[in-house]
């Protein structure tokens, strides 16, 4: 067994995206290999509706997958087509645009006003660019659960952990997507498989992403010239952490616990055209895609649930 070490960390940045929704972005539009075969994640928790009420009006995807997973509020949402839905607290949704797709996402708060979900963009391969478009909408009760001895608990969203495996299915990436709690001072070790590409997103308390006794905080670690710097601790609230290689993850939750999303997937190793919500391959691809909006012939077929 191989610990993989910890080999970028980061927080997240204020974006305004949508209409005019107050967001932060955890990763995307950088460099796409650090967390190939994820684009972007955007963490939108706010408990002003004012600040993300206006949502994402209608825009279009091509070449991707977005997954939307809600922690409290709503997601209503809808495409051109006239399929609509919503998403409440602990559901998720993994949306295949391939060929293309325009849809909308409108957010509403919970009954004290707060909203707060992620969403993370999934590249797809060059031979799944074009496919049709496609809708997994889980409902929370659907997510397996798992409670370990020592409190532990793992929601299983995709893939499979610990004997148990999701509900969404048929993805590109073969990804694994776990909503982790671990509970204060607790030391857990968290197979991922070696072929993934993997990272970690703190959004609750903190924790260690190390095997070491040091207990709380987020270590950045740094080799020179042969030497390991250590160089400074991290909050762990809305904190990015990227992995190198290896099978495991070691986690010691802090003094509060912690709670994180552990995300993994093959990566495509392509090259990576980006406009704005669609990615594809070249240059010459995308200017393709911008015409068909301008031309109307950007949507290529119908949308199919599950």
């Amino acid at each position: 067994m191989s610990i993989r070490p910890v080999k970028h960390i980061s927080g997240t940045t204020p974006h305004l995206e949508g209409a005019g929704v107050s967001l932060q972005r955890v990763f995307g539009f950088g460099d796409p290999e650090l967390t190939d075969p994820f684009l972007m994640m955007d963490d939108f928790r706010n408990d002003r509706p004012q600040d993300y009420i206006k949502g994402f009006p209608w825009h279009p995807h091509r070449g991707i997958e977005t997954i939307t997973y809600v922690l409290a509020g709503s997601v209503e949402h809808g495409d051109s087509l006239g399929n609509h839905g919503t998403l409440g607290a602990g559901d998720v949704q993994w949306m295949t645009a391939g060929s293309g797709i325009m849809h909308q996402e409108m957010p509403k708060g919970d009954f004290a006003g707060r909203m707060h979900g992620f969403q993370l963009w999934a590249n797809l391969p060059r031979d799944l660019k074009m496919t049709k478009p496609r809708y997994q909408d889980v409902k929370s009760g659907e997510i397996p659960e798992i409670i370990d001895d020592d409190g532990t608990r793992v929601r299983v969203i995709v893939g499979s952990f610990w004997g148990k495996s999701g509900p969404v299915d048929g993805i590109a990436a073969d990804p694994q997507y776990l909503d982790i709690t671990v509970p204060p001072g607790k030391r857990k070790v968290l197979p991922v498989d070696t072929r993934r590409s993997a990272f970690a997103y703190i959004f609750e308390g903190s924790a260690s992403f190390r095997d070491a006794s040091r207990p709380f905080g987020v270590l950045v670690e740094k080799e020179i010239n042969g030497e390991e710097l250590h160089m400074r601790d991290m909050s762990g609230n809305r904190t990015l952490v990227v992995f190198g290689a290896g099978d495991e993850v070691v986690v010691t939750a802090g003094e509060k616990g912690a709670r994180f999303l552990l995300v993994s997937g093959a990566p495509l190793k392509e090259p990576v055209a980006w406009h704005g919500p669609i990615v594809m391959n070249t240059r010459e691809e995308l200017i393709t895609a911008v015409n068909e909006l301008r031309n109307g012939t950007f949507i290529k077929e119908g949308v199919r649930k599950g």
